[in-house]
C-alpha cells in the first residue's frame, strides 16, 4: 500500500454515485507498502479500502484478484471482500486508472511475531492452499524466477561502486535459476506474506490482505516468502534467522496440509529465489521511485543479508535446528 495519485472530493462523488453504500465524508492516504496507491475511506458507520492500481498490475489480471478475494471470502477465508458497483462490476475509473473498493478488514499488525504467531500464519496459509488448489483462476507469477533477470537489468546501479553488487546478483539469479526445482505441488498462493499483511485481534489472526501479488506457483515458495519475512529477527539493523519460528511455522501448515520430501528439500533454493526477488525489488524501487510519492522505501540491505544467511545453508534440517 502506498499513496503515487492524489485523489479530492470529485472521486469521493464517484464513488458515492457508482456504489450503494452508505455515503463516504472522509478520505486518507495509507502510506504503508509500495505497489499501489490506497486509501481509508470512512462512512458515519464503516470504513473501506480504495486502491487505484500502478506500477506493476496489469490491467487484464485485475479480474483475478476480485475474484480471488471474492472466492475465498465464500470460503471463509477472512480478507478483504471487493464491493460491486450498481452496475455489478468490480472496477471504475478514477484519475484514470482503474480502481476498486474492498472491505475493511478489523484488526491490526503486529510489530514482532512470536512462535505461536507464525503456527497460526502456517496453519491459515495451509487452509488457503487447500482451497485455491481447486480454483479454476490462473494467473504467471510476475515476480517469478523466469522475470527476475528483466528486473535486474532495469536497475540503475547509480556509482562504480555498486559493480561488485551487481556481480553478486547476476551470479546468485544464474545459480538459482540452474538449482530451481520442477514439478513440486502447486496452486495459487498469495506470494508477498509480509508482516504488515497479517492482521491480528485480541492474540489471534484476523485476516489477511493485499493478494495484489497473488499467483499459481509453487505452494512452498510461498513458505520460503514467509521464512524470509516473518522468521528472521532484526538486532541494530543486523538480522538473524530464527529456528524456532520456522519451525512453527511448518508445523502450522502440517496440521492442515502435508509436506512431501521432495519439498522440503527445496526449500533452500526457494529461500534464495525469494530472497533475491525482494532485494531485487527493493533495489528497483530504490532508484526508481519518485521523491513526490507518499511513500516509506524499505532498505535492501535487509535481503541482501538474508540472501547471505540462506547461501551458506544447504539442507532442509539447517532451517529447523
Amino acid at each position: 500500500m502506498a499513496v503515487y495519485t492524489k485523489i479530492n472530493k470529485t472521486e469521493i462523488n464517484i464513488i458515492n454515485k457508482n456504489f450503494n453504500i452508505e455515503k463516504i465524508i472522509s478520505f486518507k492516504g495509507i502510506k504503508q507498502g509500495i505497489e499501489n496507491t490506497n486509501y481509508l475511506l470512512k462512512s458515519k458507520k464503516r470504513k473501506y479500502i480504495l486502491t487505484l492500481f500502478e506500477r506493476r498490475v496489469l490491467q487484464d489480471e485485475i479480474p483475478f484478484f476480485m475474484k480471488l478475494m471474492d472466492n475465498l471470502n465464500s470460503s471463509k477465508i477472512n480478507c478483504p471482500k471487493p464491493l460491486k458497483t450498481k452496475n455489478n462490476k468490480y472496477l471504475i475509473k478514477l484519475k484514470n486508472k482503474t480502481a476498486c473498493i474492498v472491505s475493511f478488514l478489523d484488526g491490526k499488525d503486529k510489530k514482532i511475531l512470536n512462535a505461536n504467531d507464525c503456527y497460526a500464519i502456517g496453519k491459515t496459509i495451509a487452509r488457503v492452499h487447500v482451497i485455491t488448489k481447486k480454483m479454476k483462476l490462473n494467473r504467471k507469477n510476475s515476480m517469478g524466477i523466469k522475470n527476475l533477470k528483466p528486473l535486474l537489468e532495469s536497475i540503475k546501479f547509480k556509482s562504480k561502486k555498486f559493480s561488485n553488487l551487481k556481480i553478486f546478483l547476476k551470479n546468485n539469479l544464474k545459480d538459482i535459476k540452474k538449482k530451481w526445482p520442477k514439478q513440486l505441488p502447486k496452486g495459487i498462493i498469495h506470494g508477498d506474506l509480509f508482516i504488515d499483511n497479517i492482521f491480528f485481534k485480541k492474540k489471534k489472526i484476523s485476516g489477511i490482505i493485499d493478494f495484489y501479488f497473488a499467483a499459481n506457483d509453487y505452494f512452498m515458495y510461498e513458505i520460503a516468502i514467509c521464512i524470509n519475512a516473518l522468521c528472521f529477527d532484526q538486532k541494530r539493523r543486523k538480522f538473524k534467522m530464527n529456528n524456532k519460528k520456522i519451525k512453527n511455522l511448518f508445523k502450522g501448515y502440517e496440521s492442515v496440509k502435508k509436506i512431501s520430501l521432495k519439498e522440503k528439500k527445496s526449500i533452500n533454493i526457494l529461500c534464495r529465489g525469494a530472497a533475491l526477488r525482494y532485494l531485487l525489488t527493493r533495489l528497483y524501487d530504490y532508484s526508481n521511485t519518485p521523491r513526490t510519492a507518499l511513500i516509506k522505501i524499505k532498505d535492501p540491505n535487509e535481503y541482501y543479508q538474508k540472501l547471505l544467511s540462506h547461501n551458506n545453508l544447504n539442507s532442509f534440517r539447517d532451517y529447523l535446528n
